[in-house]
Order: C-alpha cells, then sequence, then structure tokens
C-alpha cells in the first residue's frame, strides 16, 4: 500500500525544510512526497529546490490551499492520499497511526482529531473548531469530534468520488461535508497537536467562510 502525502506551501521558509525532513523520516516505508508551491513570495522557492526525492509543482500565481491540494491530488500514484501543511503544527510521527485502520478495517477514510489527546489550542481557535464540528455534525448526521483537522487521510478512490472544487480554506468543509454525503467509512484517531501564532494565516473571516460553506453543501 503505497501512501501520497501532499503539502500545500505557501510562504513557509522558516519551516519547510525541517518538515520535509519529518515527512521523509516518518515511520512509513513507501510513500511519495508531492509539494505544492502555490507561488510563495518569500525564501520558499529557493529551498524547496534543494531539497531531493520530492516531487515538485509550482502555481504561477498564488490561488489558495484547496487549489493546492486539488493540484497535488493530480499528480498522486499511491493508494492513500494525506494532506499535512507545511507550519509544523501536526507531527509526521503520527502517520503509522493514521493509516494503520487502511491495514485492519474497510475504512474510505480517516481523520487525525486533536481533540482526542491532550492538545494545547489558542481559546479563539478550540471554541470556533467546537461550534464547526457541532455544526457539521447537526447538518450532516456525523459523528466526528474535529472536522477542521489539517489530518485528513482518504483512499485516492473515495478522493476521486469527492469531486473538489473549493481554492481556499474552505477546501476543509468542503472534505468533510462531502465524505459525510456519501455516508463514507470514516474513522478518528488521536494525533499531536502544536498550535502557531506567527505568520498563521487563517482568521476569524474563515470560520464565518466555513459556516457558509457548511450551509452551502448542506442545501446543495
Amino acid at each position: 500500500m503505497r501512501l501520497s502525502v501532499i503539502i500545500p506551501v505557501f510562504n513557509e521558509e522558516d519551516t519547510i525544510v525541517e518538515l520535509i525532513e519529518r515527512v521523509k523520516a516518518a515511520p512509513v516505508n513507501n510513500k511519495e512526497i508531492i509539494v505544492v508551491d502555490d507561488c510563495s513570495q518569500d525564501r520558499t522557492p529557493e529551498l524547496l529546490n534543494t531539497i531531493p526525492d520530492i516531487t515538485l509543482v509550482r502555481h504561477t500565481k498564488n490561488l489558495g490551499k484547496g487549489a493546492a491540494i486539488r493540484t497535488g491530488i493530480t499528480h498522486t500514484s499511491g493508494d492513500i492520499i494525506l494532506i499535512q501543511d507545511a507550519d509544523l503544527e501536526y507531527d509526521p510521527a503520527d502517520y503509522a497511526l493514521l493509516i494503520k485502520p487502511f491495514h485492519n478495517h474497510k475504512v474510505d477514510a480517516v481523520f487525525g482529531s486533536r481533540f482526542k489527546k491532550r492538545n494545547h489550542f489558542l481559546i479563539i481557535s478550540l471554541m470556533a473548531n467546537i461550534f464547526l464540528t457541532f455544526l457539521t455534525n447537526a447538518l450532516f448526521g456525523g459523528k466526528i469530534t474535529d472536522m477542521e483537522t489539517g489530518y485528513k487521510v482518504i483512499s485516492k478512490k473515495t478522493m476521486g468520488k469527492l469531486k473538489l472544487t473549493a481554492n481556499g480554506f474552505e477546501i476543509e468543509p468542503e472534505i468533510t461535508c462531502k465524505l459525510l454525503r456519501l455516508r463514507a467509512r470514516l474513522l478518528e484517531v488521536p494525533i499531536n497537536y502544536t498550535p502557531r501564532t506567527k505568520g498563521k494565516k487563517i482568521s476569524w473571516k474563515d470560520g464565518f467562510i466555513a459556516i457558509w460553506n457548511l450551509l452551502k453543501y448542506y442545501v446543495s
């Protein structure tokens, strides 16, 4: 079973080298690393050119996280697709836990839940995630604990059924809503999480966008 790791990147010069080193060191032997540089304006492109053994794809203009993920999907060759943020909030050492259910159970997707383990959160982020997860479960009949998790691991077959369209951070609710709408077999596993504040690209406005998208997918 082959794992495809998609890393959407935008202006992550402080973390991208260390992050890719951690991904390479993750306890999964058969994996490929696909990095999509979403037209970074800092030293990220220069640093990426020095890193071997990755598939590097570049956007000629900044399109957003969702667009970068969708581009990355088209370059995957694995049986399972894992989305990895580039800011070191999520730990690649958790990969073994995230892909284990695909070996032992008939599952379509696995979410890494930050709430199933004792982690620290920024209070605003915590409250927003609790509300968005509650709303997602209420609208789509789910039982998940962390809708906005950055660790979404999905079989390639199931990913192809989602027909993703989002360009920005709204890719997170889109993936979750469409998985629940499909009644995909989805499991959650506890993961480690280290929140950052410096350079954080998500704001309170993204919370309202997420709510709007949840309602949009509910009525569509």
